[in-house]
């Protein structure tokens, strides 16, 4: 029983120590002078943190990449998107594709030509594809550049004007076809013997696009394939692309495909490919210039 008391006494005195005037074993000044130090010391690492920090600041601009020699080429992607890249519907129930088509009107609420009047923002551009449109160098005091105008008009079939349903209520379904954006990057135009796909008579100043079957027995069921836009791809009058905050109002050229006659109760699966001598493709991201789609149509 003493001996409980001892060890309760002697814990106790280790707490707070009333003859020596010690907590935990430090008098109140020592305990001060570990403070001060401890405080000292992250305040001057926290300074050094803050130091690195605006000193990596100072070395970047708002409106330029400053390293960009590792940039993957643009992506391709399409509208309507599908969980898995499937296109499932029944052209005689319209509710089977009406998120397909939800998703291709808001997609191209922008490109209204109501959305385009301001001439301060935006510019005609040409109806046949042309050389890039270069706005000054990124970084200048130019301000916001103005953007070209494209009106989904240009879509024809495909713009949803005409039809409503894109297609997909004759079984013809439209898809919407863009590049993705990348700062300042310049598609180039291939040259026409690096276009296996395509006929030798591809437009200048385009990066054209071609889709075909993926999977070698649907080379029968696809059928007639049509595009629609400033020709059969993307015309380099629309980059380069300047940014968000120097672009706010930049509309990426379209590329519409309608595929006409694909054999019904069959899944069938097409790729779509861009081609540029600075677009290349990659096997570990499946979006990187092409992609592939699968259409499931019942009758």
């Amino acid at each position: 029983m003493q001996a409980n008391k001892d060890s309760d006494g002697g814990w106790r005195t280790f707490v707070w120590n009333s003859e020596k005037k010690e907590f935990l074993g430090r008098t109140g000044s020592s305990w001060l002078k570990i403070f001060l130090f401890y405080v000292i010391f992250y305040g001057c690492l926290a300074g050094i943190f803050i130091g690195t920090i605006q000193a990596l600041l100072l070395t970047l601009s708002n409106y330029k990449p400053t390293y960009q020699d590792r940039v993957a080429p643009p992506g391709l992607s399409h509208t309507p998107r599908s969980e898995k890249s499937e296109i499932k519907f029944n052209p005689s129930d319209a509710s089977s594709y009406k998120v397909y088509t939800d998703a291709m009107d808001a997609f191209l609420l922008s490109y209204e030509d109501v959305n385009q009047t301001e001439g301060r923002k935006f510019e005609n551009c040409g109806d046949t594809p042309g050389p890039y449109t270069v706005r000054g160098i990124l970084g200048d005091n130019l301000g916001q550049r103005m953007a070209c105008r494209f009106s989904r008009s240009l879509l024809k079939v495909c713009s949803g004007k005409d039809n409503p349903h894109y297609g997909f209520d004759v079984g013809a379904p439209c898809i919407i076809v863009k590049l993705n954006r990348i700062v300042n990057f310049r598609p180039k135009a291939p040259m026409n013997d690096t276009l296996p796909d395509l006929q030798s008579n591809v437009q200048p100043n385009l990066i054209p696009i071609s889709c075909k079957n993926k999977r070698e027995e649907d080379a029968g069921k696809i059928g007639e394939i049509k595009y629609f836009g400033l020709g059969q791809g993307f015309p380099l009058q629309y980059y380069p692309y300047y940014g968000k905050l120097l672009h706010p109002q930049y509309l990426q050229p379209l590329v519409a495909i309608q595929f006409n006659n694909l054999t019904r109760n069959e899944e069938l699966r097409i790729e779509c490919k861009v081609y540029g001598d600075n677009i290349g493709y990659s096997e570990k991201d499946r979006y990187q210039g092409r992609f592939d789609i699968k259409f499931s149509i019942a009758s």
